[in-house]
């Protein structure tokens, strides 16, 4: 017995299975709530999105396997059918073709959904089953054709087709296919929803945080950021918004201190001026009393405006401007100048002066000798009469000079050293110089020249000596 196959499609290609994300619109960049974006919404979208592209790939590789499994039983099953009917057929041939009519007009009822044909050895029409109309409606069918041996009928054999609608379970398949797309929609919006709620529920410690920063002011710069339960990706966060809150309450109690000290400088000039310009005014004045008056008056001006200058070199200095280098020079010859134009004033003090060491830069000549000769005005004030100052200058191991003055006298509390630099500080007022008023620029102003020229001030008080001075980076 020979046999020959013919199969048809099953199942029609499956709708609504295949999902894919489409890419968000680019809004572009921007800044305001106007344009903002929802965090909660556009991860729950993004998750959904990949939920339902993960579960669609699945569900269809699912689905064609079970469609490849059917298709697989229908054929073994169209192929069972096929001999059921070869040996039914083989069986009764021998009693002629009457016996195989009635037998196949018996089986009919058995063959729902099917279409029998059987053609004798000539050709011509032997059986045919009457439902075929049907059978050509449905694109869900399976053909085998083949041939059974009868030797006892005429030719030996006859030749059969046998066709089966496989309707029903290609209708299974879609329903299923439905049921899956239903499935893979449905999981989306949950994941979206539940990503969004979690999302929101997550992001409750920047809320707090928010809050927290909305509440703050000027007048409450020591407030700093906390949370009970901090997340561990906002702690980085949360300690460098602190820092930078921390510098800025120094910073405003700098400025508020600041601002107080300059109040409190300029008073006393301007009282000054207005008090004896008032006097000066009150009755009829000798034109010597009045020449008295305006020398006095200019000494407190020209004050007021080396304090003016001050401030302004010290506001540039801060804007980052940077030191003039000139070209290489010794700068203990740039101190010997400095020293000269110190010579009465030490020796009013009752002091000795001493440059030691030497080392050759490239220096803003102006502002290095204005910064050693604060420094020795400096010492000069607070220096024990009758000791010897002395400037050493050095270069370092990591390629600096140190420029340091050094005197003896009373030392500086280390509490004070730190602050020795700052605008307006006195240490001790007591400690010198009675009858004379220095606005406390100075050392700022040798701060803000070692800066320009990249280096920074040193400070060291102990077993009765104070030294203080300032670095210089070598010339870029």
């Amino acid at each position: 017995m020979s046999t020959e196959a013919q199969t048809a499609q099953t199942f029609p290609p499956p709708e609504g299975m295949a999902t894919t994300a489409g890419s968000l619109p680019f809004t572009g960049a921007c800044s305001g709530a106007a344009c903002s974006h929802s965090i909660s919404t556009r991860l729950s979208r993004k998750l959904a999105v990949f939920t339902m592209v993960v579960l669609g790939v699945l569900f269809t590789v699912t689905w064609g396997m079970v469609k490849m499994i059917l298709v697989e039983r229908n054929t073994a099953d169209l192929a069972a059918r096929s001999e059921l009917i070869t040996d039914v057929v083989g069986r009764v041939a021998d009693q002629g073709e009457a016996a195989v009519l009635a037998r196949l007009m018996s089986d009919a009822p058995m063959r729902a959904s099917t279409r029998l044909e059987v053609w004798r050895a000539d050709g011509s029409l032997l059986f045919a089953d009457q439902d075929a109309e049907n059978l050509q409606r449905s694109g869900h069918t399976q053909v085998k054709v083949f041939t059974i041996d009868t030797p006892a009928l005429a030719g030996g054999l006859v030749k059969a087709r046998y066709t089966v609608d496989y309707a029903r379970d290609a209708a299974m398949g879609t329903r299923w296919a439905w049921i899956l797309a239903f499935v893979t929609l449905a999981a989306g919006a949950l994941v979206a929803a539940g990503a969004r709620w979690h999302v929101r529920h997550g992001l409750s410690p920047l809320r707090e945080l928010a809050a927290q920063t909305r509440a703050m002011s000027a007048r409450d710069l020591h407030r700093r950021l906390a949370l009970a339960d901090p997340a561990e990706e906002l702690l980085p966060w949360i300690e460098q918004f602190n820092a930078l809150m921390q510098r800025l309450e120094g910073a405003y109690a700098q400025l508020e201190g600041f601002n107080a000290d300059v109040a409190h400088e300029l008073r006393t000039p301007l009282a000054t001026l207005i008090g004896q310009t008032e006097v000066a005014l009150s009755r009829e004045r000798s034109v010597d009393s009045l020449r008295d008056t305006l020398v006095s008056n200019l000494e407190e001006m020209q004050r007021l405006a080396g304090m003016v200058n001050d401030m302004l070199f010290l506001s540039q200095a801060d804007r980052g401007a940077v030191a003039r280098r000139g070209l290489l020079a010794s700068l203990a010859a740039l101190a010997q100048q400095v020293v000269e134009f110190h010579e009465a004033t030490l020796e009013d003090a009752g002091l000795t002066l001493r440059v030691q060491g030497d080392a050759m830069a490239a220096v803003d000549e102006p502002l290095f000798k204005r910064a050693l000769s604060n420094l020795l005005g400096n010492a000069t004030r607070f220096a024990r009469r009758g000791s010897t100052v002395q400037v050493n200058i050095a270069a370092r191991a990591d390629g600096q000079v140190q420029v340091v003055v050094i005197n003896s006298g009373e030392p500086i509390d280390a509490k004070s050293l730190p602050r020795l630099f700052d605008r307006f500080f006195r240490a001790d007022a007591s400690r010198c110089c009675e009858g004379e008023t220095h606005h406390g620029l100075g050392l700022a102003i040798v701060a803000a020249i070692a800066r320009m020229h990249g280096g920074h001030t040193v400070a060291e008080s102990q077993g009765g000596f104070t030294s203080v001075g300032f670095t210089l980076a070598p010339a870029t």
